[in-house]
C-alpha cells in the first residue's frame, strides 16, 4: 500500500475552474461561508465536515464541477 501524501488528502477549489459559476455560486457552502474565493484548498477532514454539515441542512453543499478533458480530434 502506497503512504498517503498531502496531496492526496486535499482537495483544491478554484472557483474561476467551475464550470458553473455564477449559475450555482449563490448556493455553494464556499459563498455561504467565505464568499466566493479566487481560490481554497481544505483537506479530506474539512471536506468530511462540510458534507457533514450539507447533509444536516445548515450548510449548502460544495457546487464545484471542474471540467474534464475532451477527446483529442486530429483534423483530416
Amino acid at each position: 500500500m502506497a503512504p498517503v501524501t498531502v496531496r492526496d488528502m486535499t482537495t483544491r477549489i478554484d472557483c474561476d475552474t467551475c464550470v458553473v459559476r455564477g449559475l450555482h455560486c449563490h448556493d455553494c457552502v464556499v459563498t455561504v461561508l467565505l464568499g466566493p474565493p479566487p481560490e481554497l484548498t481544505i483537506d479530506d477532514d474539512e471536506m468530511a465536515a462540510l458534507d457533514v454539515l450539507a447533509s444536516g441542512g445548515l450548510v449548502p453543499p460544495l457546487r464545484l464541477v471542474e471540467p474534464v478533458s475532451g477527446p483529442v480530434i486530429e483534423s483530416a
